[in-house]
Formats: structure tokens, sequence, C-alpha cells
């Protein structure tokens, strides 16, 4: 069963969608019309486990209407192939991006499912050229697949990894410019972007994956501003108090960011959204 179908220990994460997309975000469903506010992100936009995440905090604090368009695991082309998201986003005054890792999306080495971006779909000729050993149909999962090709070889893993820190490169500046307009990026997570995934032992490491401060810097031209939210050390030491999840969840909870991350997010945010929309 998916995410989709059930509540998180009684957490209604209200699902709708936008026009004609195919795709169910987190409500309540908001009109867009007006001024409002733009998230656009995975887990951590969307607020699995999270009562209330960081998008709606920042608009009961700073009094704007949100439209949070975070999906769980996304990656950025479930955004780029949704006409009704861009559109939306388009028409926003401000729109926030939170930083997704590199390696849900399709590039030259496999395919990805166009609306569950985790979901590995297919490896391609180059790939199977790469690792003619591997047989991709045991793989469902983008993650899990690309731990057991780091473990297969990782001398030749570093192929696919550059590839995918450059087509995320790419992938990112198209969708900055089909947004236009002010676009903050957001970079949310455990740890800093300079912290260097190089050292994981799986050669994959945490969310979001595969991506540095260099990466991120290297596309301020086209944003209005980048914001830089590491959950503080007493934060992640609350591990997963106040997330609303069964015990059987509690270990995927542990990966994610807690509602006082999401305060600190939402603090960092309140201040350049108001001044965007002023």
């Amino acid at each position: 069963m998916s995410y989709e179908a059930v509540s998180d220990v009684g957490l209604d994460y209200r699902l709708c969608h936008y026009g004609k997309s195919r795709v169910r975000f987190r409500g309540p469903k908001r009109r867009a019309q007006g001024e409002y506010a733009v998230f656009i992100g995975g887990t951590e936009t969307f607020g699995k486990f999270v009562e209330r995440p960081f998008p709606e905090m920042v608009e009961r604090i700073a009094r704007v209407q949100a439209i949070n368009l975070g999906v769980v695991n996304a990656g950025i082309d479930v955004f780029l192939n949704e006409p009704e998201v861009l559109s939306i986003a388009r028409a926003a005054q401000v729109t926030v991006i939170q930083v997704m890792g590199a390696q849900n999306m399709s590039n030259r080495f496999y395919q990805v499912h166009p609306r569950r971006n985790d979901r590995f779909v297919t490896a391609s000729s180059t790939m199977q050229r790469v690792f003619p050993e591997v047989d991709f149909t045991e793989f469902h999962f983008t993650r899990h697949m690309l731990g057991a090709l780091f473990a297969e070889a990782p001398d030749r893993f570093d192929l696919i990894r550059e590839e995918l820190r450059e087509a995320w490169m790419a992938r990112m500046r198209v969708l900055i410019e089909r947004i236009g307009g002010d676009v903050v990026l957001l970079w949310f997570a455990g740890h800093s972007p300079a912290e260097q995934w190089q050292a994981a032992e799986d050669g994959i490491g945490p969310d979001p994956i595969y991506v540095d401060r260099g990466m991120i810097e290297a596309l301020r031209p086209g944003l209005a501003s980048i914001i830089e939210v590491t959950a503080s050390a007493q934060v992640l030491a609350q591990g997963t108090e106040g997330m609303r999840c069964s015990e059987l969840d509690r270990a995927a909870a542990r990966r994610m960011l807690n509602p006082a991350a999401h305060e600190e997010a939402a603090a960092a945010l309140v201040q350049p959204i108001r001044a965007l929309m002023a």
C-alpha cells in the first residue's frame, strides 16, 4: 500500500490534485489566485510524519497564502513533467524550491517513473554496457540500485555519480527558467552542503544526494536568493520527537527532519518571503 492511501497515526494529509495533474499534493487545497507563495520540493516540503510542515508555518507567521506542492521522494522530473505545477508557480509572487537529490530523475544511465521519481524503471543500453554483470530487473528503487552498483564496482560507479550531478544542474536550470520570477532555493537538511558525500561508506550519503555547495552556488545568477538551513545539533538530538508515525515507520522517520527542524526552516524563510512579496 502506498503512502498516498493511508494516514500516519491520525495525521490527515488531505491529499489533493491541482487541475489535470495526476500527482497528489498535500492539502488543504488552495486556490491559485491573488498573491501567494509556492513551495516545491520533496519529502521535507511535503512534511511526511509532520503535522505542520514549514510551508504551513511560513503561511501562519508571514500571513501569506502558501501552496504546498511538495511530493514525497520527489526528484526534479515530477515538477518538470507537470504543466499545472509550472503554471501555478509562474503565477506566484515567490516560489521556494527545496534542494532535492540527484538520484531521482531520468538520465543517460536509467529512467525513473515520471511521477514517483524514486521508482527505478529501466536501465539504458549505456548502463548495461558499464555494468554487464548486473541484473537490473532486481531493482525497484533508485537508492537500492545505486547502493548495489557502488558495492559491485566503485571505480565504474563514478561515471554514474558524475552523470547525476551534471543532469541535476541542467534540470535545475530548466526548472528555474520555466518558473521565472522570484525563485528562492532552499537547502534544508541535517548536514551542510559543504560536507562531502564522497566520504559516505555506501557511496551515496544522506539526502539531498550528490548535491554540494558548488552546484548550488552555480545556480545563484537565476535566483532571488539562496537560503541554507542545516538543522541544529539540538534539533537533531530530538530524533523523531513530535513526529506522527507508527513503530513500523520509526526507522524511516529517523531519516527525516522533525517538527523542530521545520520550525528552523520556517524562521529562516519568513523574512525573505515577506520582502519579495512586499
